[in-house]
């Protein structure tokens, strides 16, 4: 039987997992009759690291609603599922279409992962096929503004980038200055609850798994049995359309609380006051102009308060936009650095919640059950156990890469590794974030019932958070002692006797032996 030959291609125009952008540039000049696009489903995206069901299950389920929706408009779609080819990386699946598919052209926009940039330029110019990189229009600062923001800069602060963006963008801006008198409103957005807690909070719109996502989670847990994470909860928006209906449901339920409560945790409570959009938006299903617009408009309607929309849009147009930046102007070498020499290993409970400590297990559980667990969960409770107890910082960004529903790696790595473990020492944050449990009981509940008391630094009771925390102080004395921003903190080290110390130094080596044999 003689084969069909494919249509000749004049651009091959490939969208990857975390590009589904109706809108990108790189379909500005698609033409339906000469040009196709190319998409594929890869067993290396889901275990490169052990990547949570929920995760995979979102990246997939997207890719395949966002290709349908490319075929409604007639275009061409060469679609790669697992399953129906045996190629293991996106790198040998696209070598292998474009030995077939022979285009003039390939383009895309720059892949949201170091590495992945680096394959698909290898083989499309090993191939020898000429290519093109179209700017993301979905961020709003690029790469090369970034880095000529960065330029010259003695240190680069997220507070002066973010005030920079607000400028030229005139996002809750009068004139030159900002609306309100301020640059930002921390000092009301701190906020925890009272014992009586949060009480009645707006459930977050859910978005039933259709068929094509039913038979994605079919997939999943058939072929990433092992995997850590439950699925029986799933419930993301995968469309753009469901994307805008879950904009438009923070937007009126929840925007006007976020702020004050945005660092506020609570038991059995994963949402709170919080989006939910990070997926979507990391996916671009969503785009970050149009969430600060909504946002800004809630403002002007009188529906929210200024407090609570500037830290909404601080989070999206300020620590979003610059740990991008970041992200491409350090890497590779950003990847690899460990500032505070921490080599312990991930403990095994981070992958099953199985620990004493109440905090960790309601957090931890939490991530497992639903793949989220919102930014003050993250960095202040896992993120800060695993600064403290000293783990391996690569080891931290491979959890939280696998873990989360919305992690890719341009905004997953800087944030875990130069603000919530301060392995680049000090480029992304100016000082670690580092607390004893006490913080932890005073912006949640989670010490409640909890066997360790978060006084406690020795002792039986003693909480391994609050004892994790002295012993840090007195690992890092050196460094930090006499740093402007930590002094005032290490100097609670003089409260302490040599006995008092070396106790601590005890407790710390033995909950660390502990820890290890699980």
């Amino acid at each position: 039987m003689r084969s069909i030959m494919p249509a000749p291609v004049r651009d091959l125009i490939l969208v990857l997992g975390d590009q589904l952008d109706r809108d990108s540039a790189v379909f500005d000049d698609f033409d339906p009759r000469q040009d196709a696009v190319w998409m594929a489903e890869v067993d290396e995206e889901s275990t490169r690291v052990w990547s949570h069901p929920a995760r995979i299950v979102t990246f997939l389920s997207a890719m395949r609603h966002f290709a349908e929706d490319v075929r409604q408009r007639g275009w061409r779609v060469h679609y790669r599922k697992l399953g129906e080819h045996a190629a293991t990386t996106l790198a040998e699946a696209l070598g292998e279409d474009l030995r077939v598919l022979q285009p003039q052209r390939v383009c895309w926009v720059h892949a949201g992962e170091f590495h992945l940039e680096q394959a698909l330029t290898q083989v499309v110019d090993g191939a020898g096929i000429p290519n093109a990189r179209c700017v993301d229009r979905h961020f709003l600062c690029t790469p090369e503004e970034f880095a000529q923001w960065a330029s010259g800069k003695r240190e680069w602060r997220m507070e002066w980038f973010y005030r920079w963006q607000r400028q030229r963008h005139q996002i809750l801006m009068e004139g030159k200055q900002p609306l309100g008198g301020q640059w930002n409103f921390d000092a009301d957005n701190r906020s925890s609850f009272d014992a009586r807690g949060p009480g009645w909070l707006p459930a977050p719109r859910r978005f039933t798994p259709d068929a094509m996502t039913r038979e994605v989670i079919d997939l999943v847990r058939e072929r990433f049995a092992a995997h850590p994470g439950a699925l029986d909860d799933f419930d993301w928006p995968l469309t753009a359309a469901q994307a805008q209906q879950a904009l438009d449901d923070f937007i009126e339920h929840r925007l006007p609380l976020f702020g004050r409560y945005q660092d506020a945790m609570w038991q059995a409570e994963p949402w709170l006051y919080h989006a939910r959009l990070s997926a979507a938006m990391n996916l671009k299903l969503l785009s970050p102009r149009k969430v600060i617009d909504a946002a800004v408009a809630a403002l002007q309607a009188g529906h929210a308060p200024l407090a609570a929309v500037e830290g909404f849009v601080r989070q999206i147009l300020g620590w979003r936009e610059y740990v991008r930046g970041l992200y491409w102007l350090r890497m590779p070498e950003f990847a690899q650095e460990n500032a505070l020499g921490a080599e312990q290993p991930l403990p095994a409970f981070f992958w099953t919640g199985d620990t004493d400590m109440a905090c960790l297990r309601e957090v931890i559980g939490q991530t497992l059950r639903f793949g989220y667990a919102h930014h003050i969960q993250r960095l202040m409770v896992t993120g800060l156990f695993c600064l403290l107890y000293g783990v391996r910082p690569q080891d931290v960004h491979a959890w939280y890469l696998a873990v989360y529903v919305d992690a890719v790696e341009w905004v997953e790595l800087p944030n875990t590794l130069g603000m919530s473990q301060y392995a680049d020492g000090g480029r992304l944050a100016s000082k670690p974030y580092c607390a004893s449990g006490k913080y932890i009981q005073r912006m949640s509940n989670y010490c409640d019932g909890c066997r360790y008391r978060p006084e406690q630094s020795v002792g039986e009771q003693a909480c391994p958070i609050t004892t994790l925390y002295w012993d840090f102080l007195l690992r890092h004395q050196t460094r930090f002692a006499k740093h402007p921003r930590t002094a005032l903190q290490w100097r609670n080290l003089q409260r302490l006797s040599a006995q008092e110390m070396a106790a601590i130094s005890a407790q710390a080596s033995q909950l660390r032996d502990r820890i290890a044999m699980g």
